[in-house]
C-alpha cells in the first residue's frame, strides 16, 4: 500500500457545457503531474462531488488514474451518509484504481451524530470496503466536527488509515496526532494552517490551494522537514490572502478562476454555483499577482 504522505490537491472537476470536460483534465493533470505532489483527490468538496452522478464519479476515477503515474496517490471522495451507497461507491472505485476512499462524516441527522453513532458507521464501512478508509471531518460544510477521542477510537480498525480535517482548530489537530497510533495519518484539510498542523505532526495536506500553488505547497512541507521554520512560516503567511479568497471568500468559483487564470482549465462551476463576477476576477488577480503565483 502506498504511504498516505504529502501535499494533495483535491482537484477541480472541469466542465463544458454542463458535461465533465475530461480532455481539460487530461491537460490539467500533465500539469500537476510535473511537480512533486504526492498524489490527487477526486470528489472531493473542491470537487463538486455533491453535484456529480454516480456514473460521472466512476468515470472520473478512471479517467485521473489513466491520466498518472503509479507512484501518485489516487484518493476518492466516496462518503455519503448511506453505509449501503458508501460501500458501493468505494468498492466500485477501488476496481477503477482508486488507492484510498476519504469518507466524510454523516450529518444530515446531527442531533444523533454523537460518537457511538460514528463509530458504528465508520466501522460498518471500512469493514466492507477493499481499500482503506480516511475519515473527512469538514464541519464547514457538514455542520458537524468529530472529536479527537473517537478518532482515537476509530483509528483502532486496521482499514482506517487516517484523517482529513479541514476545521482550522490547532488544538484538535495536535490531539489528533498525539491520541493515535503512529501509523494513522493526520492530513491537514485548509491551506490557511499548513505550516502549523506539520509543525505539530500532521504528514501532509489535501489542499484547495494545491490546486493553484502545487510547488509552493510542497515546498513549505519541505521547510517544516528540514527544519527551516523561518522560510516555511515566510511562504506560509505570503499564501494566507491567496487561500482566503479561494476557500472563505469566492470558495469553488474562485478556485476555477484562479486556475483558468494560472495556465490551468478552471471553467464555470455546476448549478446552482455560479461563476465569478468581472470585477471579482480583476481582485482575485491581484492578490495571485501579489502572491507572485502570475
Amino acid at each position: 500500500m502506498k504511504k498516505l504522505y504529502g501535499i494533495m490537491p483535491p482537484i477541480a472537476t472541469p466542465f463544458l457545457n454542463d458535461e465533465i470536460a475530461f480532455d481539460k483534465l487530461a491537460e490539467n493533470l500533465s500539469k500537476w503531474n510535473k511537480t512533486e505532489l504526492s498524489g490527487y483527490v477526486v470528489m472531493g468538496s473542491n470537487g463538486e462531488s455533491v453535484f456529480i452522478t454516480r456514473e460521472e464519479k466512476l468515470k472520473l476515477v478512471e479517467a485521473v488514474k489513466r491520466n498518472i503515474s503509479e507512484e501518485k496517490l489516487l484518493i476518492a471522495g466516496t462518503g455519503s451518509d448511506s453505509v449501503r451507497d458508501t460501500i458501493s461507491l468505494t468498492n466500485d472505485s477501488a476496481e477503477r484504481g482508486a488507492d484510498y476512499a476519504l469518507i466524510l462524516t454523516p450529518s444530515f441527522y446531527k442531533s444523533e451524530m454523537k460518537p457511538a453513532a460514528y463509530i458504528k458507521y465508520f466501522f460498518a464501512v471500512a469493514d466492507r470496503t477493499s481499500i482503506p478508509v480516511i475519515i473527512y471531518n469538514v464541519p464547514k460544510f457538514t455542520g458537524v466536527d468529530i472529536e479527537a477521542e473517537t478518532v482515537a477510537k476509530l483509528s483502532m480498525h486496521p482499514n482506517i488509515v487516517g484523517i482529513k480535517n479541514s476545521a482550522e482548530n490547532l488544538r484538535q489537530t495536535a490531539e489528533l496526532v498525539s491520541m493515535t497510533d503512529k501509523n494513522f495519518s493526520t492530513i491537514i484539510g485548509t491551506g490557511s494552517v499548513l505550516y502549523t498542523s506539520l509543525s505539530v505532526g500532521a504528514v501532509g495536506g489535501i489542499l484547495a490551494l494545491a490546486n493553484i500553488a502545487p510547488n509552493e505547497c510542497v515546498r513549505i512541507q519541505k521547510f517544516v522537514e528540514e527544519g527551516n521554520h523561518t522560510e516555511a512560516l515566510k511562504l506560509q503567511q505570503k499564501l494566507l490572502p491567496v487561500n482566503k479568497v479561494i476557500t472563505a471568500k469566492y470558495g469553488v468559483a474562485g478556485l476555477k478562476a484562479a486556475l483558468d487564470m494560472l495556465g490551468y482549465f478552471g471553467g464555470e462551476p455546476r448549478l446552482p454555483l455560479s461563476p465569478l463576477q468581472e470585477s471579482d476576477k480583476e481582485l482575485l488577480k491581484n492578490i495571485l499577482t501579489e502572491a507572485g503565483l502570475l
